[in-house]
This record gives C-alpha cells, structure tokens and sequence, in this order.
C-alpha cells in the first residue's frame, strides 16, 4: 500500500466525521453509567485494553509475521471498538448502553496507550536499521486530533441541542458505517495486488485475532454469569475493532501504509463475523430490557 489522497487525507477527515457521529449519540451520563454497569465496564475494558493486545502479539509470534504485519497486527490490537460496535450491538439486540459506554471510554483511554503499543511493537519487531520513530506527545495529539476531538464536538451539540442530536442519531450510525465500507472498498480496489498477495500471509492471522477476540468475550461473559444481552455486548465490543483508527495510525501517522494492511483484511472479517452474529441474534424476541 503506497501513502495516497486517500490514505493521508480523506482516512483521516472521514474518521473525524464517524467519530464526531459517536459523540452526537453521547453524553456525560454515558461516561458515569460505569456506576450502573460495574461489572460490565470493568471486564469489557480489561478485554480491549489488556487482553487483546496480549493476544495480537502471541498471534504474531506464533505465525512469525514479518514486522510490518506484525507491528500492523499490533496497532490493530490496541484499538478500541468504534461505531461499527455499537451498530452491531444495537442490531443483535445486546446491551446498547453497556456498548456505548465500552467504546467511549476505551476510546478515550486508547489515545495513550496505542502510543505505547505501538512504540512496543515498532522496538520489538523492527530491527535497528529499520526502526521508525513515534514521537509520544505528537501522536497523542494526533490521535486527540481525529477521536477525542470530534467525540467532544458531538457531545457538546448534543448538550446544547439534544433533539438535534437524537434525530442525527441514526442517520450518523448508518453514515458511518458506509464512510467505514467505503474507505475499506476503495483501500481494498486500490491495493487488489498487494492485499492478494498478503493475504495468504495475513488472512488467516486475521480470522485467528478475531475468532479468538470473540472467544476471550464468550468466556468472559460466562465466566461473569452476564445475562445474554450484556454477553453480546462483551463479545462484539471484544472483536469489534476501529479499524479505521487502525489504518489512520498506520498510514497517516506512521506514514507507513503497509502496517494497515492487517487491519484492512482484519475489517473483512470482522464485517462476516459481526453480520453473523447481527443475523442470528437480531431476529430473538427480546424477554427483557435494560
């Protein structure tokens, strides 16, 4: 994958946009349902924060990627979850409000950690000859720039403007989904040669990450004795990632296109396994709410 228009430019303004679509969906009150949702909050964070970046890098070990598919794997691992989570989540009927509140405050939180992964990564896999330098405070920034930003505008026109913001609610989730299809589309048309010949190196890396970030969810949630609706939320919110904010790290601010190749691949299977799960769970009738 070559640094393009694309890839500097229109990936990082649309993931300002699906993010500024989060924050008109958010509230304080989303950040303070932790006290409701304890448990859920806690053991959802712990997956996305912890967990999954554990697991990305003993998937890349094991299948002994090479180090730009493996610090790619890693950025991709340090994500949080984004909108696409919560659409899947609201569709299949899981905890909405449980969803929301993993993705924002993840979300918040990942601006400092992915620096630190990802700086982990570049040092661990790269050799001496090829290290690239990711300069903490600049990258926060820029991580602030096109997430927290954009969350906080949302938010505050919805402070001030709350029935705005209700009825850009919906429209802002579906347009962010097509923003996310598109953009991965267009990466996919692109880059057809390359990601054919990765992804007999990378596909099934990739479903291994997500079946096994789904599966760390699943345990989780039994392990928790979690009802079926705050289970799903688990599960997505763990295998869901924002697989554009991991291209943009990739592309835009590493300036080195190739790392977002697992991502890309990775949203692939992400979009089968979420669509699965939208299917078979979104036709239940629901016996409670929450």
């Amino acid at each position: 994958m070559e640094a393009n228009f694309l890839t500097t430019i229109l990936l990082p303004a649309s993931l300002f946009i699906i993010m500024f679509g989060m924050g008109l969906s958010l509230s304080v009150a989303d950040f303070k349902r932790i006290a409701q949702y304890p448990k859920g909050v806690l053991v959802g964070l712990f997956n996305q924060l912890l967990l999954l970046p554990v697991i990305g890098f003993i998937i890349a070990i094991t299948f002994t990627l090479s180090p730009s598919m493996a610090v790619g794997l890693m950025i991709l691992a340090a994500c949080p979850g984004g909108t696409t989570s919560n659409l899947i989540t609201h569709v299949a009927k899981g905890d909405t409000a449980l969803s929301i509140t993993l993705t924002a405050i993840a979300s918040f939180i990942t601006v400092f950690t992915i620096p630190l992964i990802t700086n982990f990564a570049l040092g661990y896999f790269l050799d001496e000859a090829t290290m690239i330098s990711l300069p903490l405070l600049k990258t926060i920034a820029q991580i602030v720039g096109i997430t927290v930003i954009p969350v906080s505008l949302g938010m505050l026109i919805r402070s001030r403007n709350q029935s705005f913001a209700d009825r850009m609610e919906k429209p802002a989730r579906i347009a962010s989904t097509i923003i996310f299809v598109i953009i991965l589309l267009l990466i996919v048309v692109t880059n057809w040669e390359m990601l054919l010949r990765t992804l007999k190196q990378i596909g099934l890396v990739c479903f291994t990450l997500n079946i096994s970030t789904m599966l760390t969810g699943y345990i989780a949630a039994r392990i928790f004795k979690f009802d079926l609706r705050q289970s799903l939320s688990i599960i997505i919110e763990s295998g869901i990632q924002n697989g554009t904010l991991a291209i943009v790290v990739a592309s835009s601010i590493l300036l080195q296109p190739d790392m977002a190749i697992p991502a890309a691949i990775y949203s692939i299977f992400m979009f089968l396994s979420g669509g699965l799960i939208m299917y078979v769970f979104g036709r239940r009738r629901e016996t409670n709410k929450a």
